[in-house]
């Protein structure tokens, strides 16, 4: 490891599907790779997008770190893209998660959960991202994720694609406990609002691990809006903590 980051791989409960045990415990979300138009960190819209170089440095950072896992997203602007177009030969250390459902458009978001437009984004994904397969694809599901998750064809399609061999998981980006316990009981695995002031969503863990499902956590750091930047650390292991406990 270099650096100040140490991912401690026994964060990774041992009891998750092989190709999960090789995740490591921290991922690096891409967001701001692509998009900087409503969204809720920090300065608020119209940051500066990183270059190409200074993504690639990120890149070679988080895998020197021993951070294999990249989140993206259609939703992200032009973060697939340039991932595609950045990560060459990298991409085989990666983890890849990318999502389906959101589609952000003229600065506001539009949600299609349909078979035909889930299969089209993955297909997209897979064109945008260079790759010919995805480790996981989430439902980005809405607010209504219970209606999204029960009523929509979203998560068979992605285990159809699954069946197909272009995906390696599936699972959903939740909102709601009752939506993120019923995904965890229809897919691979489930992604939940957790850190330190922010644990309504405990019970979604507690149950995905209950039933050896993964888990991975968005907001870890609220958004950016904590008091120091170096209390990053602290809420780091908040979360970790709390995985590790439950395994």
């Amino acid at each position: 490891m270099t650096g100040n980051v140490q991912v401690r791989k026994e964060c990774i409960p041992g009891d998750l599907p092989l190709p999960w045990r090789r995740v490591s415990a921290l991922g690096l979300g891409t967001v701001k790779f692509g998009r900087n138009q409503q969204v809720k960190y920090p300065g608020g819209d119209g940051f500066v997008l990183p270059d190409d170089g200074q993504i690639e440095f990120l890149l070679d950072l988080a895998l020197d770190c021993g951070i294999n896992l990249l989140d993206t997203a259609p939703a992200y602007g032009t973060s697939e893209e340039r991932l595609g177009k950045l990560m060459g030969a990298r991409r085989d250390k990666f983890f890849l998660v990318t999502k389906t459902g959101e589609e952000f458009c003229n600065g506001r978001s539009e949600y299609v959960f349909t078979a035909e437009h889930t299969r089209m984004s993955v297909e997209r994904s897979l064109t945008r991202l260079r790759t010919d397969f995805l480790d996981c694809v989430l439902v980005h599901s809405s607010r209504d994720d219970m209606n999204v998750i029960a009523h929509s064809a979203a998560l068979e399609t992605l285990s159809r694609l699954k069946d197909q061999g272009k995906i390696g998981s599936f699972g959903a980006s939740t909102h709601t406990v009752e939506g993120g316990k019923l995904a965890v009981d229809l897919s691979d695995c489930v992604m939940v609002s957790y850190n330190r002031s922010h644990t309504g969503e405990r019970p979604v863990i507690d149950h995905a691990r209950a039933q050896g499902r993964a888990v991975l956590v968005k907001k870890g750091l609220a958004s950016g809006h904590i008091r120091k930047p170096g209390e990053a650390a602290a809420h780091i292991r908040f979360v970790t903590g709390r995985i590790e406990a439950v395994a």
